[in-house]
């Protein structure tokens, strides 16, 4: 076989998660030339970290939920009653810093029970569960904060959202520290890419040709080294990459290379086949909505941590976002599709977008109007993208 039919072998394959990353890398170079290169100067490329870094996490479970066949509407209002119980604690109740970070995780994880059961054990579909959460969990953030807005945080909560780490190793004008951590990240990626790549010649799996594959990681290397080379010459590496890292990395391996990961996967292509393989699939479910309610605490910690104070309207729209981060990924809207990696990219589509319009003074109104049609052409991709599949068949 050639080289250019092995490509388009490849392309084709993969079009739902290769079009996703050639989108992502035509987005970052458009609005790169719209903003005159300030999209990715290195205060910027920090700011991107800091601000969309709690939207990030909640794709991570949403799209979790998703390819299970749920949804779930409810996660800004946790987001904003999580924060809202962490500066009670902390700020009004005089707490140390990490109880207020116990109190959300414990509040978010009962959050999740509470609506798994309605969800798994009762029946009733996620989506008017959490519609109902959703005005729920807004009320009781109100009811929380006397409907008035708690601030300050001690500076130990706001490092979560706002730390660096820098200059544990010096540099000459320049975070030497960050660059390690980039050269780690980028040796993780092509150790990761080999095994995957070794694992499928094992069990006589298509692969690509051995030269795109060198191509494929080599030039993902290469972005993470300008990005980390980019942070490396602003403040170094925020805390909260550190923890958003961390939980692509653990939930990556959840979904790809656990029971739990293949059993979500089994629901939502098809729940009665899961059934009738031994799939407790009420159990799955309940486990999802408590992750779910956990990873909104985590994002809803890093989000008052950013803001420095607990608001009651926090988290407003954040479950579109994540939604809209988890279908332009990759996921399908009939469940069973989807990946940890494709919910990110999806995010920092949503990201690049929002932070490229703000720069050139595009109003609200107008972002929302383009963040709704990119949302709307991912799906619409992913109805044709099936249409021609089972045409092919």
């Amino acid at each position: 076989m050639t080289g250019t039919s092995n490509l388009r072998e490849l392309l084709t394959r993969n079009m739902r998660q290769s079009g996703i990353y050639i989108a992502f890398v035509f987005i970052v170079l458009l609005f790169t030339v719209l903003t005159g290169g300030t999209l990715l100067s290195p205060g910027n490329l920090t700011n991107l970290v800091l601000q969309y870094s709690y939207i990030l996490i909640l794709a991570i479970g949403m799209v979790m939920i998703i390819v299970a066949g749920h949804i779930d509407l409810s996660v800004g209002s946790v987001v904003a009653f999580t924060g809202a119980v962490s500066a009670v604690v902390v700020i009004r109740e005089g707490m140390p810093w990490w109880v207020g970070v116990l109190a959300a995780l414990i509040t978010g994880a009962l959050v999740g029970v509470w609506q798994g059961f309605w969800v798994a054990v009762v029946g009733i579909p996620a989506f008017i569960v959490t519609l109902a959460g959703m005005l729920i969990f807004r009320g009781l953030t109100m009811q929380t904060l006397d409907n008035v807005s708690l601030s300050p945080f001690p500076s130990e909560y706001q490092y979560i959202a706002g730390g660096f780490l820098n200059g544990l190793l010096g540099g000459p004008g320049y975070d030497v520290f960050t660059l390690v951590i980039g050269a780690l990240a980028a040796v993780g990626f092509a150790w990761s890419q080999w095994r995957n790549r070794m694992r499928k010649l094992e069990y006589r799996q298509p692969v690509e040709a051995l030269w795109l594959f060198a191509v494929r990681v080599l030039l993902v290397a290469a972005i993470i080294m300008a990005f980390a080379w980019r942070l490396a010459n602003a403040r170094g590496t925020p805390v909260v990459l550190i923890l958003l890292a961390a939980l692509v990395l653990l939930y990556g391996f959840v979904t790809q290379r656990t029971v739990f990961g293949r059993h979500i996967y089994a629901m939502g292509g098809n729940l009665q086949a899961a059934k009738l393989s031994g799939v407790k699939t009420r159990r799955v479910n309940f486990l999802l909505f408590i992750n779910m309610g956990l990873l909104a605490a985590v994002a809803g910690i890093v989000y008052s941590a950013r803001s420095n104070s607990a608001q009651p309207g926090a988290g407003f729209m954040f479950e579109l976002d994540a939604i809209a981060a988890a279908f332009i990924g990759g996921a399908a809207v009939t469940g069973g599709v989807g990946k940890v990696q494709g919910a990110i990219i999806g995010g920092l589509i949503m990201a690049v977008m929002s932070n490229g319009m703000q720069i050139m003074g595009i109003d609200q109104s107008t972002q929302n109007v383009v963040r709704g049609v990119v949302l709307v052409l991912a799906v619409a991709f992913d109805v044709w993208n099936k249409k021609r599949a089972t045409a092919d068949r």
